[in-house]
């Protein structure tokens, strides 16, 4: 029992959930979201969300009420220099600073309704072990080499920089601000010694270069299984496949470990127990899906869980994977991450011998987004051009932002946020397309029936069937947009449903229906227009939970519609400091259909369920940001 947790509320807690999952369900298919790691050395902002956050809920959330098993993880990825260097400025130690921004980040994505069935962390036994794994699979089948190279060293620390903490001239073209890794100017790789005039980008030392051991992947000896592997990806966006591909001609060995306190340890003789070499957290950060997926089995009662996501040759053989990010990432997850696996799988150029956890799945699909800016420039923390999600959040709704993204967001090319638009989109489409669409006709129906009025006994009109029919069909249209990572498009055809039951009262008129005679005719125009709310209400589920679950219970429902996540303290599995999760149960909910709704149901005057923003919102705004 001790993989259940070590406190009976928390045993008791995951029990029951693994116990609905188990019996409650036969699941279609099981799929993988899996989520990248935001980095614990502050809080994100709106455009980090827009990135990895709502299209991946978005996603989870559909593929849940369509039938799948989904397994949706991620965590704070909290390794790495730029932990050590922010908790050095702020005189504490790297756990006290990451301990600080993992639990802002898990409040901020509660907040914003993300349905993780695990979100964790990478500071945890769990996450060290199974890192440790495949870095000792890697090195059995000869794909980490030790090498001897030059290492970069801040002379009044003596820890190593990072290249991405060096910058200087461009050996090639002359580029003033080159980083050490990566000439952003003319796009050639670097090595921070071949860098002009190289300085520190965190104090502007000139950095020392000194001999250093390291262990490095050998990406060259997957060039080809890789380039195998890229062919036989359909339907992925053209830019990630194009870059993906473009990458396999210049593979060069990579640096796993670097001289560093913080991370995880290097588990071969003579290396575990040195506190100046770890390994670094480019490794360890894109392990932590599987990571994570293990450990969500270990405290749900079924240590072997995972492996209906992950086995390659059993149970988890036809589960699909799908990784969300932003742009920047996509190497990691097209080319390191499936490098990683295929070579812990023995399935490298040099093949090899499987380890412990057998043959693992590849991704399906890398679902990456473009960047999201704000006001015409790129968020930056030190010029204040940011919002950051939980600001947001105190001043606006959650559902607000999400349909911002969702309809508007960078899903297929870079995009701006601009306070002007946030407002148009609120005002013109939330509150006055569905928000005066679910509020003018229950309001209707309950001044008229106080309750969803039945159906004239003469039947519906042409025009009634006509628009049951444009919502029926919303189902299959907006559910294979989503599933194929078209969430702008399936979000405009849910709207498009809005529209035209809004076209359909407006037309229809029934308010000017105030005869006894014609109170049938109200009645059948009124239930069917509630029909098509309850149908929008599941189409736009995915994209705007928390207004879904309101419009639910407008409507007269019961129960949960919309399952948001919960944040549980747990307890270390493997003896480590307690910590917060973000979970749920997602077994309960609506399903992808239409339901019928039920003639006689009470119903109230409704509330509003968007707020109306005023236009000055935008000036107030604008002068918050940095100029």
């Amino acid at each position: 029992m001790a993989s259940l947790g070590r406190t009976e509320p928390e045993r008791a807690y995951w029990f029951a959930i693994s116990q609905r999952r188990s019996l409650g369900l036969l699941f279609m298919s099981h799929v993988l979201a899996a989520v990248a790691w935001p980095y614990a050395n502050g809080p994100r902002h709106i455009g980090h969300v827009s990135g990895f956050g709502v299209p991946s809920d978005v996603f989870s959330r559909y593929m849940r009420m369509a039938g799948h098993d989904v397994l949706m993880v991620s965590g704070t990825d909290e390794h790495g220099t730029p932990i050590q260097v922010q908790a050095d400025k702020e005189g504490v130690s790297p756990r006290e600073l990451a301990d600080r921004y993992n639990r802002v980040i898990v409040e901020d994505l509660h907040g914003l309704g993300l349905s993780y069935d695990l979100f964790t962390r990478t500071t945890t036994g769990n996450h060290y072990a199974v890192v440790q794994e495949l870095f000792e699979g890697l090195h059995r089948n000869g794909y980490i080499v030790p090498k001897v190279t030059m290492g970069a060293i801040s002379p009044s620390t003596g820890r190593t920089l990072p290249d991405r903490y060096i910058e200087g001239t461009c050996p090639i073209c002359g580029y003033d601000s080159a980083r050490g890794d990566q000439c952003d100017n003319c796009g050639n790789q670097l090595d921070p010694i071949d860098l002009v005039n190289p300085r520190s980008k965190i104090n502007g030392e000139t950095p020392e270069f000194v001999e250093t051991e390291h262990f490095f992947l050998d990406l060259p000896g997957f060039a080809e299984s890789l380039g195998r592997w890229l062919d036989t990806r359909e339907g992925w966006r053209t830019n990630v496949l194009r870059f993906s591909k473009n990458l396999l001609g210049d593979l060069q060995p990579r640096a796993i470990t670097r001289d560093l306190e913080w991370g995880v340890p290097i588990p071969l003789d003579g290396w575990r127990d040195r506190n100046d070499k770890r390994i670094y957290v480019w490794f360890d950060a894109v392990i932590g899906y599987l990571s994570a997926s293990i450990e969500w089995a270990r405290r749900s009662g079924d240590p072997e869980a995972w492996r209906r996501w992950w086995a390659a040759d059993g149970e988890g053989k036809d589960a699909t994977g799908y990784y969300f990010m932003g742009k920047d990432n996509i190497v990691f997850h097209s080319v390191i991450w499936p490098a990683l696996l295929l070579g812990y799988s023995g399935e490298g150029d040099r093949d090899g011998t499987p380890g412990e956890m057998g043959r693992l799945n590849l991704p399906t699909e890398v679902v990456s987004s473009e960047f999201l800016t704000m006001e015409g420039r790129k968020f930056s923390s030190s010029r204040q051009v940011v919002i950051y999600v939980r600001d947001f959040l105190d001043r606006y709704d959650a559902d607000a932002l999400r349909y911002f993204i969702a309809v508007a967001g960078p899903e297929s090319n870079d995009t701006d946020f601009t306070w002007s638009e946030f407002l148009r989109r609120n005002n013109d489409e939330l509150v006055a397309g569905w928000g005066n669409l679910v509020n003018r006709s229950i309001s209707m129906a309950a001044k008229n029936f106080g309750a969803i009025p039945p159906v004239d006994p003469a039947g519906l009109t042409e025009a009634d069937e006509a628009l049951l029919a444009v919502a029926r069909t919303g189902f299959a249209t907006v559910g294979n947009l989503i599933e194929r990572h078209r969430q702008k498009a399936a979000i405009g055809e849910a709207m498009r449903v809005v529209a035209e039951a809004n076209k359909y009262l407006s037309d229809q008129a029934p308010w000017k229906l105030k005869g006894e005679d014609q109170k049938a005719r109200m009645g059948t125009i009124l239930h069917v227009a509630l029909q098509v709310v309850s149908d929008a209400n599941t189409l736009l589920t995915p994209f705007l939970p928390h207004s879904a679950q309101q419009v639910h219970e407008l409507l007269g429902g019961t129960g949960v519609h919309a399952p948001m996540p919960s944040i549980v303290q747990v307890e270390d599995l493997d003896g480590g400091p307690s910590y917060p999760v973000l979970t749920g149960d997602y077994t309960v909910g609506a399903r992808w259909e239409s339901t019928p709704i039920e003639a006689g149901r009470p119903l109230a005057p409704p509330k509003p369920v968007f707020r109306k923003l005023d236009p000055s919102i935008v000036d107030e705004e604008l002068a918050r940001l940095g100029s």
